[in-house]
């Protein structure tokens, strides 16, 4: 007798969506099949009304991070044991989080650092980018072959300090010198870079004078942390990567220069990607402005009308291949504490309202396809990164991380609808669809508002990327 059977709903596969069944047993996909295919299982859901789409795939968070904006203080996101538990309500069942390898400290002993803070305290399945942060000593990139083969094969650089020098703030970006090594430890092995693309002597320069001209309120973010920044950076990070054959995963690309530099690489056969947030997606700089708006600000900051049109054409077509989040939560009060371009508390709180934002904004209104809707937000995620087939599809073999999305919901989200911390960006925005149901691995964790899941669900998921990936766009 099978475990689970779901029955009636509006199934996205690979192929198309289409009212299948699907089949499951011991936390995995044994079939997607015509209705009627199977008869008994221990639990029947009817997702009659429903559209069911695989769990999704948030690429990019920082969870029990130390928060650098306020260096004199030693003040921390929240854990894994709060926000995947959004994630969970949210219909997001992997999360990637990151390593921080410094000069002082050894790759192998932070990546177990991480995993063990993670084990046991997680409601999602999750794994880990390895960062390589700051002036690295050349022996430390030694590390990275041994990292990959272990099934960690991502590998984050920033080309920027998002913030000015302090002497209690490491610096985390990393030279194109020492990036030009990494991608020759990496790209040959099966590695990809995930690449912060700022241009480090724009935005410093940009502190300074603004610093000077007392300039310093943060809603002049976007002119510090500026459009010129990214297309330089972008497009330099692309032409290092065509010399050393090396594939690029672009975090959290916040504008029209960054989705150009991308298109255009990806138009000459190269394995760049784009991953954009939500939050760019919905919100501008002028919404710095609003009584709460420093609740919207990550690095690079918000930017433009034109901007957020370059980002919808590139997810509803092909240059922005993911959406994610940034994540980096903490409660209201902290996450205003900041009220200049030094100090504003930056990253988002926003895994939880992810899916259910793109489908509202992407879907209802853009008339983006199911089969997209699920690339953008599960599947691209999982190939780039090497999660696929097991994470990212409705089909035999997966995981069975499946997610039923209510498209009849329609109201205006509040406080109550989230369950991390004492507020959401996302208060007060209009949604017409939202995830009701989450499975992970066969097990309902959610269900009707009602959480059936603990955080020793979550399982540390090891990573191989296809080829193919890394050898030409290939999604």
């Amino acid at each position: 007798m099978l475990d689970l059977l779901i029955r009636n709903g509006q199934v996205v596969t690979p192929q198309g969506a289409g009212t299948w069944e699907i089949a499951v047993q011991d936390g995995k996909i044994v079939a997607v099949a015509a209705p009627g295919t199977f008869g008994e299982a221990s639990r029947v859901i009817d997702a009659a009304g429903k559209v069911v789409v695989p769990g999704g795939v948030e690429p990019h968070t920082h969870l029990a991070h130390r928060i650098q904006m306020h260096p004199d203080d030693d003040l921390h996101t929240l854990g894994p044991e709060d926000d995947s538990r959004g994630m969970a309500f949210g219909g997001t069942t992997t999360h990637v989080d990151f390593a921080f390898v410094r000069p002082d400290s050894n790759m192998q002993a932070v990546i177990e650092q991480r995993a063990a803070r993670w084990k046991g305290n997680s409601y999602t399945d999750y794994t880990f980018h390895v960062t390589l942060a700051g002036p690295l000593p050349l022996k430390t990139f030694d590390a990275i072959p041994e990292a990959i083969q272990a099934g960690f094969p991502s590998f984050k650089v920033f080309t920027t300090d998002v913030l000015p020098p302090h002497p209690k703030r490491p610096s985390n970006r990393l030279d194109f010198g020492r990036l030009q090594y990494a991608m020759e430890k990496a790209a040959p092995r099966g590695g990809i870079m995930v690449v912060h693309a700022e241009d480090h002597d724009v935005v410093q320069f940009m502190y300074e004078r603004f610093r000077e001209e007392g300039r310093m309120e943060g809603a002049n973010l976007p002119l510090v942390h500026n459009k010129v920044s990214e297309m330089l950076s972008f497009r330099r990070a692309i032409n290092l990567a065509a010399v050393m054959d090396a594939a690029i995963y672009f975090v959290h690309t916040s504008a029209r220069e960054g989705v150009e530099a991308v298109a255009e690489a990806r138009g000459h056969g190269r394995p760049i990607y784009a991953e954009t947030l939500h939050h760019y997606t919905c919100f501008s700089a002028d919404d710095y402005r609003a009584p709460r708006g420093f609740c919207y600000h990550t690095y690079p900051s918000l930017k433009y009308p034109e901007d957020q049109a370059a980002l919808w054409d590139g997810l509803l077509n092909d240059a922005v291949s993911t959406t994610a989040t940034d994540e980096y939560p903490t409660t209201l009060a902290l996450k205003l504490r900041g009220k200049t371009i030094e100090d504003v508390t930056g990253g988002n709180l926003g895994a939880e309202a992810r899916m259910g934002i793109v489908y509202t904004e992407g879907v209802v209104k853009r008339k983006m396809s199911l089969e997209r809707f699920v690339q953008v937000t599960s599947s691209n995620a999982a190939k780039i990164l090497g999660l696929y087939p097991r994470k990212g599809t409705l089909a035999p073999g997966s995981d069975a991380d499946i997610v039923l999305i209510d498209p009849s919901i329609n109201r205006t989200l509040t406080k109550d609808d989230f369950h991390v911390s004492d507020y959401s960006p996302w208060e007060g925005w209009d949604v017409r669809g939202w995830p009701v149901t989450t499975i992970l691995r066969g097990r309902v964790i959610v269900d009707n508002g009602r959480l059936h899941g603990d955080t020793r669900d979550g399982q540390l998921i090891p990573r191989k990327i296809d080829g193919a990936v890394l050898r030409r766009p290939a999604c």
